[in-house]
């Protein structure tokens, strides 16, 4: 198991490799050519940043048993895509801008997908050769906007909308993963990926056949039940065994 981060370091940006309150800066593209040197730096020296920098999320909806049970709602047929754009990433302790125009935030507790390579019509046999590995997300949705638009797209796209984070772990099982959220310690949501509808292959599969994924591009697997309000000042975390916490404040906007 490796744990990537990119972070920023004497003012420049670096990928590196964590071990332990230490990163390993590493030479080159993480999803391409490159080496781990012998240049380590402590974690308190660095600032994280989000843990690649996706051309696109693709997001799954309504994909815990768990969130369906809780909503009252059928399972869907096949997985539910909507996508977030990159302008919405931002990293580890980065603020989440509560928008004027919203009066109900809410918080969405995800586990993350980071593709290694271009994808394009993948089976669900072939898709584990194309992950690199799996971060933490929030997804931040203005629900009030969402449900009026009628449509997820605006309400789930202002800038700040996508924390990703602390780093991308490679070498875990996808669908046996704790993943819990917390508002000010408070735990808001708590579940495991266990209770995904759709697995992470099937969702693969199912996304390539739609668009090309490339390298850095990440899929939001789904929110399991729980999911509730943020207010300017909440402190929120999404945890997942084995990867970490990605910690963000919620600031006006």
């Amino acid at each position: 198991m490796k744990k990537y981060v990119r972070c920023q370091y004497d003012n420049q940006t670096y990928y590196g490799l964590l071990a332990d309150d230490t990163i390993h800066l590493i030479e080159g593209d993480i999803f391409a050519v490159h080496e781990v040197t012998d240049r380590i730096i402590r974690m308190d020296e660095a600032v994280l940043l989000a843990p690649c920098q996706p051309s696109k999320a693709v997001c799954i909806g309504l994909n815990y048993h768990d969130h369906a049970a809780e909503m009252k709602l059928a399972l869907p047929k096949e997985p539910l895509i909507f996508l977030k754009p990159s302008s919405a990433v931002v990293g580890p302790g980065a603020g989440i801008e509560y928008p004027a125009i919203s009066h109900n935030l809410h918080y969405e507790g995800e586990f993350v997908v980071v593709i290694g390579k271009t994808a394009r019509n993948v089976s669900a046999q072939q898709a584990y050769d194309y992950i690199f590995g799996y971060t933490c997300a929030n997804d931040v949705t203005a629900r009030d906007i969402q449900m009026a638009d009628g449509q997820w797209t605006r309400g789930k796209s202002f800038d700040t909308f996508l924390p990703l984070g602390p780093c991308i772990v490679s070498g875990i099982d996808p669908h046996t993963v704790d993943i819990k959220l917390y508002v000010n310690d408070e735990v808001k949501q708590s579940s495991n990926t266990c209770q995904l509808i759709f697995s992470v292959p099937a969702i693969i599969e199912h996304i390539t056949k739609v668009m090309t994924l490339y390298p850095g591009d990440v899929i939001l697997t789904g929110t399991p039940s729980g999911v509730g309000p943020m207010q300017i000042g909440d402190v929120v975390t999404v945890e997942l065994s084995g990867i970490g916490r990605l910690t963000n404040t919620i600031v006006r906007g």
